[in-house]
Protein backbone atom coordinates (compact mmCIF):
# COMPACT_ATOMS: atom_id res chain seq x y z
CA UNK A 1 0.00 0.00 0.00
CA UNK A 2 1.20 3.51 -0.39
CA UNK A 3 -0.06 6.95 0.19
CA UNK A 4 -1.39 8.90 -3.27
CA UNK A 5 -2.58 12.11 -3.83
CA UNK A 6 -6.04 12.73 -5.37
CA UNK A 7 -4.39 13.88 -7.99
CA UNK A 8 -2.24 11.05 -8.50
CA UNK A 9 -5.62 8.68 -8.24
CA UNK A 10 -7.61 10.74 -10.73
CA UNK A 11 -4.05 10.15 -13.46
CA UNK A 12 -4.39 5.83 -12.12
CA UNK A 13 -7.91 5.96 -12.73
CA UNK A 14 -7.28 7.94 -16.04
CA UNK A 15 -4.39 5.28 -17.59
CA UNK A 16 -6.85 2.42 -16.25
CA UNK A 17 -4.77 1.26 -13.68
CA UNK A 18 -8.16 1.33 -11.48
CA UNK A 19 -10.75 -1.07 -11.44
CA UNK A 20 -13.98 -0.30 -9.62
CA UNK A 21 -16.92 -2.66 -10.53
CA UNK A 22 -19.98 -1.50 -8.45
CA UNK A 23 -21.82 -4.71 -9.36
CA UNK A 24 -18.98 -6.96 -8.52
CA UNK A 25 -20.20 -9.94 -6.23
CA UNK A 26 -20.37 -9.93 -2.64
CA UNK A 27 -17.44 -12.29 -0.84
CA UNK A 28 -18.83 -15.20 1.24
CA UNK A 29 -20.30 -15.50 4.06
CA UNK A 30 -18.06 -15.46 7.35
CA UNK A 31 -19.26 -18.35 10.05
CA UNK A 32 -19.05 -17.63 13.66
CA UNK A 33 -15.93 -20.10 14.14
CA UNK A 34 -14.07 -17.37 11.57
CA UNK A 35 -14.81 -14.54 14.15
CA UNK A 36 -14.94 -16.92 17.15
CA UNK A 37 -10.66 -17.03 16.00
CA UNK A 38 -9.86 -13.91 14.55
CA UNK A 39 -7.73 -11.50 15.92
CA UNK A 40 -7.80 -8.06 15.70
CA UNK A 41 -3.90 -6.68 14.45
CA UNK A 42 -3.34 -2.61 14.75
CA UNK A 43 -0.67 -0.56 12.70
CA UNK A 44 2.50 -1.63 13.62
CA UNK A 45 3.98 1.64 15.97
CA UNK A 46 7.21 2.93 16.53
CA UNK A 47 8.80 4.92 19.28
CA UNK A 48 10.71 7.50 18.75
CA UNK A 49 13.26 7.88 20.96
CA UNK A 50 16.91 9.51 21.89
CA UNK A 51 19.54 7.15 22.14
CA UNK A 52 23.23 7.47 23.03
CA UNK A 53 25.75 4.39 21.85
CA UNK A 54 28.61 3.61 21.96
CA UNK A 55 31.17 5.19 19.11
CA UNK A 56 32.19 1.68 18.72
CA UNK A 57 28.22 0.03 18.43
CA UNK A 58 27.44 2.49 16.42
CA UNK A 59 30.22 2.59 13.94
CA UNK A 60 29.73 -1.29 13.18
CA UNK A 61 26.46 -0.65 12.11
CA UNK A 62 27.22 2.18 10.10
CA UNK A 63 30.01 0.91 8.03
CA UNK A 64 27.78 -1.89 6.81
CA UNK A 65 26.02 0.51 5.08
CA UNK A 66 22.81 1.91 4.54
CA UNK A 67 20.04 0.35 6.90
CA UNK A 68 22.10 0.61 9.84
CA UNK A 69 19.15 1.53 12.23
CA UNK A 70 16.98 -0.97 10.91
CA UNK A 71 20.01 -3.41 11.50
CA UNK A 72 19.93 -1.99 15.14
CA UNK A 73 16.02 -2.70 15.19
CA UNK A 74 16.38 -6.36 14.08
CA UNK A 75 19.25 -6.88 16.73
CA UNK A 76 17.27 -4.96 19.47
CA UNK A 77 14.06 -7.27 18.38
CA UNK A 78 16.10 -10.49 17.90
CA UNK A 79 17.38 -10.12 21.82
CA UNK A 80 13.29 -9.08 23.44
CA UNK A 81 12.54 -12.28 21.76
CA UNK A 82 15.09 -14.47 23.12
CA UNK A 83 14.46 -13.14 26.50
CA UNK A 84 10.97 -13.53 26.92
CA UNK A 85 12.02 -17.06 25.40
CA UNK A 86 13.83 -17.71 28.67
CA UNK A 87 11.32 -16.15 30.84
CA UNK A 88 8.56 -18.75 29.49
CA UNK A 89 10.99 -21.54 30.22
CA UNK A 90 11.88 -20.09 33.67
CA UNK A 91 7.96 -19.44 34.14
CA UNK A 92 7.20 -23.36 32.80
CA UNK A 93 9.92 -24.91 35.10
CA UNK A 94 9.16 -23.12 38.27
CA UNK A 95 5.34 -24.24 37.36
CA UNK A 96 6.59 -27.77 37.00
CA UNK A 97 8.54 -27.69 39.94
CA UNK A 98 5.74 -27.01 41.78
CA UNK A 99 3.62 -29.83 40.56
CA UNK A 100 6.25 -32.13 41.80
CA UNK A 101 7.04 -30.56 44.99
Amino acid sequence: MKRATLEEIRAMKDRGELFYDPNAPEGPELGDEFWENAALFGPDHKTSVHLKLDAEVFFYFKQQGKGHITRMQDVLKAYVKAQKAKEAAAAEAEKAARKTG
